[in-house]
Protein backbone atom coordinates (compact mmCIF):
# COMPACT_ATOMS: atom_id res chain seq x y z
CA UNK A 1 0.00 0.00 0.00
CA UNK A 2 1.39 3.48 -1.00
CA UNK A 3 1.57 5.91 1.47
CA UNK A 4 1.62 9.89 1.32
CA UNK A 5 2.47 12.42 3.41
CA UNK A 6 -0.34 13.85 5.56
CA UNK A 7 0.13 17.75 4.23
CA UNK A 8 2.20 19.50 6.48
CA UNK A 9 2.14 17.71 9.40
CA UNK A 10 4.50 15.04 8.16
CA UNK A 11 2.26 12.38 9.01
CA UNK A 12 2.62 9.48 6.57
CA UNK A 13 -1.19 7.42 6.03
CA UNK A 14 -2.20 4.88 3.07
CA UNK A 15 -3.64 6.40 -0.04
CA UNK A 16 -6.89 3.98 0.75
CA UNK A 17 -8.17 4.54 4.17
CA UNK A 18 -10.81 2.86 6.31
CA UNK A 19 -14.30 4.34 6.75
CA UNK A 20 -15.44 2.78 10.29
CA UNK A 21 -19.19 4.12 9.73
CA UNK A 22 -20.40 0.60 8.81
CA UNK A 23 -18.94 -1.27 11.54
CA UNK A 24 -21.56 0.39 14.06
CA UNK A 25 -23.86 -2.03 15.00
CA UNK A 26 -21.65 -4.99 13.99
CA UNK A 27 -20.27 -7.71 16.20
CA UNK A 28 -17.04 -7.36 18.24
CA UNK A 29 -15.94 -10.35 15.98
CA UNK A 30 -16.48 -8.70 12.85
CA UNK A 31 -15.11 -5.50 13.90
CA UNK A 32 -11.73 -7.30 14.86
CA UNK A 33 -11.89 -9.50 11.22
CA UNK A 34 -11.97 -5.67 9.49
CA UNK A 35 -9.23 -4.58 11.58
CA UNK A 36 -7.24 -7.20 11.03
CA UNK A 37 -7.55 -6.95 7.38
CA UNK A 38 -7.14 -3.02 6.74
CA UNK A 39 -3.96 -3.94 8.62
CA UNK A 40 -2.62 -6.88 6.65
CA UNK A 41 -3.46 -4.83 3.67
CA UNK A 42 -1.21 -1.79 4.46
CA UNK A 43 -3.67 0.47 5.56
CA UNK A 44 -3.13 2.87 7.81
CA UNK A 45 -5.90 5.95 8.78
CA UNK A 46 -9.26 4.81 9.56
CA UNK A 47 -11.98 7.40 9.96
CA UNK A 48 -14.00 7.07 13.64
CA UNK A 49 -16.96 9.60 13.90
CA UNK A 50 -19.54 7.43 15.09
CA UNK A 51 -20.17 8.85 18.76
CA UNK A 52 -22.41 5.32 19.79
CA UNK A 53 -20.35 3.53 22.54
CA UNK A 54 -19.82 0.01 21.83
CA UNK A 55 -18.80 0.67 17.99
CA UNK A 56 -15.50 2.51 19.66
CA UNK A 57 -15.65 0.08 22.37
CA UNK A 58 -15.06 -2.28 19.41
CA UNK A 59 -12.38 -0.61 18.06
CA UNK A 60 -10.49 0.11 20.82
CA UNK A 61 -10.32 -3.77 21.97
CA UNK A 62 -9.57 -4.60 18.23
CA UNK A 63 -6.59 -1.88 17.86
CA UNK A 64 -5.37 -3.05 21.41
CA UNK A 65 -1.31 -3.68 21.20
CA UNK A 66 -1.73 -2.24 17.25
CA UNK A 67 -3.23 1.55 17.73
CA UNK A 68 0.16 2.73 17.01
CA UNK A 69 0.06 1.52 13.91
CA UNK A 70 -3.23 3.44 12.84
CA UNK A 71 -3.25 7.07 12.14
CA UNK A 72 -6.81 7.86 13.72
CA UNK A 73 -8.78 10.43 12.88
CA UNK A 74 -11.40 11.60 16.01
CA UNK A 75 -14.30 13.87 15.56
CA UNK A 76 -14.95 16.77 18.02
CA UNK A 77 -18.54 17.99 18.06
CA UNK A 78 -20.16 13.91 17.87
CA UNK A 79 -22.04 13.12 20.46
CA UNK A 80 -24.29 9.89 21.68
CA UNK A 81 -27.22 11.77 23.62
CA UNK A 82 -30.72 9.64 24.76
CA UNK A 83 -29.12 6.96 22.31
CA UNK A 84 -28.97 8.33 19.24
CA UNK A 85 -25.78 10.18 17.32
CA UNK A 86 -26.31 13.99 17.59
CA UNK A 87 -23.68 16.87 16.36
CA UNK A 88 -23.07 19.00 18.69
CA UNK A 89 -21.15 22.73 19.18
CA UNK A 90 -21.83 22.57 23.02
CA UNK A 91 -18.26 22.92 24.67
CA UNK A 92 -19.28 20.16 27.89
CA UNK A 93 -20.58 17.83 25.31
CA UNK A 94 -17.54 18.17 22.80
CA UNK A 95 -15.45 17.48 25.52
CA UNK A 96 -16.51 14.78 27.06
CA UNK A 97 -17.36 12.49 24.38
CA UNK A 98 -13.89 13.61 22.97
CA UNK A 99 -12.49 12.31 26.41
CA UNK A 100 -14.66 8.99 26.34
CA UNK A 101 -13.21 8.37 22.41
CA UNK A 102 -9.40 8.27 24.14
CA UNK A 103 -10.96 5.85 27.08
CA UNK A 104 -12.98 3.28 24.51
CA UNK A 105 -10.02 3.36 21.92
CA UNK A 106 -7.91 2.94 24.70
CA UNK A 107 -5.30 5.84 23.33
CA UNK A 108 -3.99 8.62 24.87
CA UNK A 109 -3.91 11.01 22.35
CA UNK A 110 -5.79 11.23 18.39
CA UNK A 111 -4.01 11.38 15.47
CA UNK A 112 -6.33 13.91 13.19
CA UNK A 113 -8.57 16.11 15.92
CA UNK A 114 -11.46 16.52 13.56
CA UNK A 115 -14.25 19.33 14.26
CA UNK A 116 -16.97 17.27 13.25
CA UNK A 117 -19.48 18.49 10.39
CA UNK A 118 -19.47 22.18 9.97
CA UNK A 119 -21.56 22.89 6.18
CA UNK A 120 -23.00 26.50 7.10
CA UNK A 121 -22.82 30.50 8.27
CA UNK A 122 -24.08 29.02 11.10
CA UNK A 123 -21.79 26.11 11.79
CA UNK A 124 -19.04 28.09 10.95
CA UNK A 125 -19.51 30.85 14.33
CA UNK A 126 -20.84 28.38 15.91
CA UNK A 127 -16.76 26.93 16.37
CA UNK A 128 -14.55 29.85 15.25
CA UNK A 129 -16.14 32.38 17.15
CA UNK A 130 -16.71 30.64 20.17
CA UNK A 131 -14.48 28.51 22.86
CA UNK A 132 -14.88 25.20 20.64
CA UNK A 133 -11.95 25.90 18.29
CA UNK A 134 -9.67 27.56 21.60
CA UNK A 135 -10.57 23.56 22.99
CA UNK A 136 -9.98 22.04 19.80
CA UNK A 137 -6.19 24.01 19.92
CA UNK A 138 -5.44 23.35 23.20
CA UNK A 139 -5.57 19.85 22.75
CA UNK A 140 -3.28 20.22 20.40
CA UNK A 141 -0.68 21.85 22.54
CA UNK A 142 -1.23 19.35 25.20
CA UNK A 143 -0.81 16.96 22.57
CA UNK A 144 -3.20 14.76 23.05
CA UNK A 145 -4.33 15.54 18.91
CA UNK A 146 -1.35 16.02 16.68
CA UNK A 147 -3.22 17.23 13.66
CA UNK A 148 -5.98 19.74 13.48
CA UNK A 149 -8.66 18.74 11.40
CA UNK A 150 -12.45 19.69 10.23
CA UNK A 151 -15.25 18.06 7.81
CA UNK A 152 -17.46 19.45 5.54
CA UNK A 153 -18.93 19.17 2.85
CA UNK A 154 -19.50 22.35 1.75
CA UNK A 155 -17.11 24.03 -0.30
CA UNK A 156 -17.13 28.12 0.50
CA UNK A 157 -17.60 27.05 3.89
CA UNK A 158 -14.51 24.74 4.20
CA UNK A 159 -12.49 27.07 2.50
CA UNK A 160 -13.37 29.56 4.93
CA UNK A 161 -11.68 27.47 7.49
CA UNK A 162 -9.29 26.42 6.04
CA UNK A 163 -8.48 29.63 5.22
CA UNK A 164 -7.54 30.64 8.35
CA UNK A 165 -4.71 28.71 8.39
CA UNK A 166 -5.46 26.79 11.70
CA UNK A 167 -6.80 23.39 9.60
CA UNK A 168 -3.90 20.64 9.26
CA UNK A 169 -6.02 18.31 7.60
CA UNK A 170 -10.28 18.55 5.68
CA UNK A 171 -12.29 16.00 5.54
CA UNK A 172 -14.23 16.69 2.33
CA UNK A 173 -16.89 14.29 0.47
CA UNK A 174 -15.61 14.83 -3.16
CA UNK A 175 -15.96 12.12 -6.05
CA UNK A 176 -16.86 13.30 -9.81
CA UNK A 177 -20.32 13.75 -9.30
CA UNK A 178 -20.36 16.30 -6.45
CA UNK A 179 -17.66 18.07 -7.93
CA UNK A 180 -19.70 18.78 -10.55
CA UNK A 181 -22.55 20.66 -8.25
CA UNK A 182 -22.94 24.20 -7.02
CA UNK A 183 -21.76 25.54 -3.37
CA UNK A 184 -25.57 26.07 -2.15
CA UNK A 185 -26.56 22.05 -2.31
CA UNK A 186 -27.44 20.58 0.63
CA UNK A 187 -25.77 17.23 1.82
CA UNK A 188 -29.02 15.49 2.03
CA UNK A 189 -30.02 16.57 -1.52
CA UNK A 190 -25.64 15.33 -2.58
CA UNK A 191 -28.25 11.47 -2.29
CA UNK A 192 -30.67 12.84 -4.75
CA UNK A 193 -30.43 12.00 -8.41
CA UNK A 194 -32.87 15.07 -9.54
CA UNK A 195 -29.76 17.02 -8.02
CA UNK A 196 -27.41 16.43 -11.12
CA UNK A 197 -30.24 17.15 -13.70
CA UNK A 198 -29.60 20.50 -14.03
CA UNK A 199 -28.54 21.51 -17.40
CA UNK A 200 -25.83 23.64 -16.20
CA UNK A 201 -23.33 21.27 -14.88
CA UNK A 202 -20.51 21.49 -16.66
CA UNK A 203 -17.03 20.31 -15.61
CA UNK A 204 -15.46 20.78 -11.81
CA UNK A 205 -17.57 23.75 -10.07
CA UNK A 206 -15.69 26.79 -9.63
CA UNK A 207 -16.08 26.76 -5.77
CA UNK A 208 -15.06 23.58 -5.30
CA UNK A 209 -11.57 23.94 -7.62
CA UNK A 210 -10.68 26.90 -5.55
CA UNK A 211 -11.42 24.92 -2.21
CA UNK A 212 -8.51 21.92 -3.51
CA UNK A 213 -6.25 24.86 -4.66
CA UNK A 214 -6.62 26.67 -1.10
CA UNK A 215 -5.81 23.43 0.48
CA UNK A 216 -3.04 22.86 -1.66
CA UNK A 217 -1.11 26.43 -0.61
CA UNK A 218 -1.79 26.13 2.93
CA UNK A 219 -0.13 22.67 3.33
CA UNK A 220 -4.03 21.39 4.39
CA UNK A 221 -4.27 17.49 3.63
CA UNK A 222 -7.49 16.38 2.38
CA UNK A 223 -9.12 13.07 3.39
CA UNK A 224 -11.68 12.22 1.06
CA UNK A 225 -15.51 10.81 2.01
CA UNK A 226 -18.09 9.59 -0.17
CA UNK A 227 -15.93 8.96 -2.96
CA UNK A 228 -18.05 6.22 -4.00
CA UNK A 229 -20.73 8.92 -3.34
CA UNK A 230 -22.78 6.58 -1.12
CA UNK A 231 -22.29 3.68 -3.70
CA UNK A 232 -23.90 5.41 -6.81
CA UNK A 233 -21.14 5.84 -8.90
CA UNK A 234 -20.97 2.46 -8.86
CA UNK A 235 -24.60 1.22 -11.12
CA UNK A 236 -25.34 3.39 -13.93
CA UNK A 237 -29.08 3.22 -13.01
CA UNK A 238 -27.54 5.62 -10.10
CA UNK A 239 -25.00 7.39 -11.95
CA UNK A 240 -25.51 10.78 -12.66
CA UNK A 241 -23.28 10.05 -15.63
CA UNK A 242 -25.89 7.00 -16.77
CA UNK A 243 -22.15 4.92 -16.70
CA UNK A 244 -21.05 2.69 -13.60
CA UNK A 245 -17.48 4.15 -12.38
CA UNK A 246 -15.19 1.24 -10.53
CA UNK A 247 -14.37 1.39 -6.97
CA UNK A 248 -10.77 1.75 -7.86
CA UNK A 249 -11.41 4.62 -10.59
CA UNK A 250 -13.69 6.61 -7.88
CA UNK A 251 -10.57 6.34 -5.85
CA UNK A 252 -8.27 7.45 -8.30
CA UNK A 253 -10.12 10.51 -9.34
CA UNK A 254 -10.13 11.40 -5.68
CA UNK A 255 -6.85 10.80 -4.83
CA UNK A 256 -5.86 12.77 -8.13
CA UNK A 257 -6.79 15.92 -6.99
CA UNK A 258 -4.59 18.72 -5.41
CA UNK A 259 -4.08 18.20 -1.34
CA UNK A 260 -5.30 14.69 -1.31
CA UNK A 261 -4.08 12.20 0.77
CA UNK A 262 -6.16 9.82 1.22
CA UNK A 263 -9.55 8.26 -0.12
CA UNK A 264 -11.96 6.55 2.99
CA UNK A 265 -13.79 3.70 1.93
CA UNK A 266 -16.61 2.35 4.01
CA UNK A 267 -15.99 -1.42 4.32
CA UNK A 268 -18.47 -3.47 6.55
CA UNK A 269 -16.99 -6.72 5.69
CA UNK A 270 -13.15 -8.34 5.30
CA UNK A 271 -13.65 -9.22 1.33
CA UNK A 272 -15.09 -5.34 1.12
CA UNK A 273 -11.64 -4.03 2.99
CA UNK A 274 -9.65 -6.24 0.52
CA UNK A 275 -11.68 -4.83 -2.59
CA UNK A 276 -10.61 -1.55 -1.42
CA UNK A 277 -7.11 -2.11 -0.90
CA UNK A 278 -6.68 -3.18 -4.37
CA UNK A 279 -6.07 -0.31 -5.99
CA UNK A 280 -2.49 -0.27 -5.31
CA UNK A 281 -1.93 -3.04 -7.16
CA UNK A 282 -4.15 -2.27 -10.13
CA UNK A 283 -2.29 -0.90 -13.74
CA UNK A 284 -2.91 2.91 -14.50
CA UNK A 285 -5.31 1.60 -16.88
CA UNK A 286 -7.89 -0.35 -14.76
CA UNK A 287 -7.81 2.90 -12.28
CA UNK A 288 -8.06 5.24 -15.51
CA UNK A 289 -11.59 7.23 -15.01
CA UNK A 290 -10.85 9.49 -18.38
CA UNK A 291 -12.47 7.24 -20.90
CA UNK A 292 -15.86 7.65 -18.82
CA UNK A 293 -15.36 11.22 -18.19
CA UNK A 294 -14.48 12.57 -21.03
CA UNK A 295 -17.61 10.98 -23.20
CA UNK A 296 -20.06 12.36 -20.38
CA UNK A 297 -22.07 15.52 -21.33
CA UNK A 298 -22.12 17.05 -17.84
CA UNK A 299 -18.07 16.59 -17.38
CA UNK A 300 -17.04 17.15 -20.79
CA UNK A 301 -14.82 20.11 -20.05
CA UNK A 302 -12.88 20.59 -23.08
CA UNK A 303 -9.21 21.65 -22.93
CA UNK A 304 -9.33 21.30 -18.99
CA UNK A 305 -6.42 18.99 -17.55
CA UNK A 306 -8.18 16.38 -15.60
CA UNK A 307 -5.00 15.30 -13.68
CA UNK A 308 -5.77 11.62 -14.80
CA UNK A 309 -2.24 10.93 -16.65
CA UNK A 310 -3.91 9.12 -19.80
CA UNK A 311 -1.79 11.01 -21.50
CA UNK A 312 1.24 9.16 -20.86
CA UNK A 313 3.60 7.37 -21.16
CA UNK A 314 6.09 10.25 -21.70
CA UNK A 315 9.63 9.64 -23.60
CA UNK A 316 10.92 12.66 -21.16
CA UNK A 317 9.11 10.96 -18.43
CA UNK A 318 7.64 13.98 -17.51
CA UNK A 319 4.43 13.64 -14.52
CA UNK A 320 2.24 15.34 -16.90
CA UNK A 321 -0.32 15.61 -14.73
CA UNK A 322 1.58 17.01 -11.44
CA UNK A 323 3.16 19.79 -13.39
CA UNK A 324 -0.53 21.35 -14.99
CA UNK A 325 -1.75 21.00 -11.64
CA UNK A 326 1.44 22.76 -9.96
CA UNK A 327 0.88 25.51 -13.20
CA UNK A 328 -3.24 25.33 -12.52
CA UNK A 329 -1.99 26.26 -8.92
CA UNK A 330 0.27 29.16 -10.14
CA UNK A 331 -2.20 30.98 -12.00
CA UNK A 332 -4.41 31.22 -9.77
CA UNK A 333 -1.96 33.54 -7.79
CA UNK A 334 -0.21 36.73 -8.33
CA UNK A 335 2.94 35.54 -7.77
CA UNK A 336 4.25 31.74 -7.63
CA UNK A 337 3.92 30.92 -3.83
CA UNK A 338 6.79 28.96 -2.71
CA UNK A 339 5.04 26.01 -1.76
CA UNK A 340 3.99 25.15 -5.10
CA UNK A 341 7.79 26.26 -6.44
CA UNK A 342 9.18 23.90 -3.92
CA UNK A 343 6.79 21.08 -5.13
CA UNK A 344 7.52 21.79 -8.58
CA UNK A 345 11.18 21.99 -7.82
CA UNK A 346 11.62 17.55 -6.89
CA UNK A 347 9.99 16.82 -9.93
CA UNK A 348 12.25 14.65 -11.62
CA UNK A 349 11.48 16.19 -15.18
CA UNK A 350 10.11 19.37 -15.88
CA UNK A 351 8.32 21.17 -18.42
CA UNK A 352 11.42 22.29 -20.32
CA UNK A 353 12.27 18.62 -20.79
CA UNK A 354 9.19 18.52 -23.16
CA UNK A 355 10.86 17.46 -26.78
CA UNK A 356 6.98 18.52 -28.20
CA UNK A 357 6.43 15.05 -29.59
CA UNK A 358 3.27 15.63 -29.14
CA UNK A 359 1.98 11.97 -28.37
CA UNK A 360 0.62 13.38 -24.84
CA UNK A 361 -1.92 15.46 -26.83
CA UNK A 362 -2.79 12.01 -29.14
CA UNK A 363 -3.43 10.39 -25.88
CA UNK A 364 -5.13 13.06 -24.21
CA UNK A 365 -9.37 12.66 -23.85
CA UNK A 366 -10.00 16.54 -22.82
CA UNK A 367 -8.29 17.66 -25.62
CA UNK A 368 -5.78 19.63 -23.88
CA UNK A 369 -2.90 21.80 -25.72
CA UNK A 370 -0.40 19.91 -23.30
CA UNK A 371 3.02 21.15 -25.32
CA UNK A 372 1.64 24.48 -24.91
CA UNK A 373 0.72 23.90 -21.24
CA UNK A 374 4.56 22.41 -20.87
CA UNK A 375 5.93 25.79 -22.98
CA UNK A 376 4.08 27.80 -19.70
CA UNK A 377 4.44 25.99 -17.04
CA UNK A 378 8.78 26.14 -18.34
CA UNK A 379 8.40 29.80 -18.47
CA UNK A 380 6.62 30.36 -15.43
CA UNK A 381 8.71 27.83 -13.10
CA UNK A 382 12.30 28.81 -14.73
CA UNK A 383 12.54 24.77 -16.06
Amino acid sequence: MKQRVLGRTGIKVSEIGLGCEHLQGATPETVNAVVDAALECGISIFDVFMSEPQVRTNLGNALKGRRERVCLQGHIGAAWVDGQYERTNDLEKCRFFFEDFLTRLQTDYVDIGMIHFVDTEEDYHGIFDTDVIRYALSLKEQGKIRALGMSSHNPVVAKRAVETGLLDVLMFSLNPAYDLLPEDVKIDDLFVPETFESGKLNGVNPSRAALYQACELHGTAITVMKSLGAGALLKAESSPFGIALTPAQCAHYALTRPAVASALIGCRTPEEVRLAASYSDLSEAEKDYSAILSTTPKYALRGKCMYCNHCLPCPSHIDIAQVNKYLDLALEQDTVPDTIRAHYAVLEAKASDCIQCGSCEGNCPFDVKIIERMGRAAALFGQ
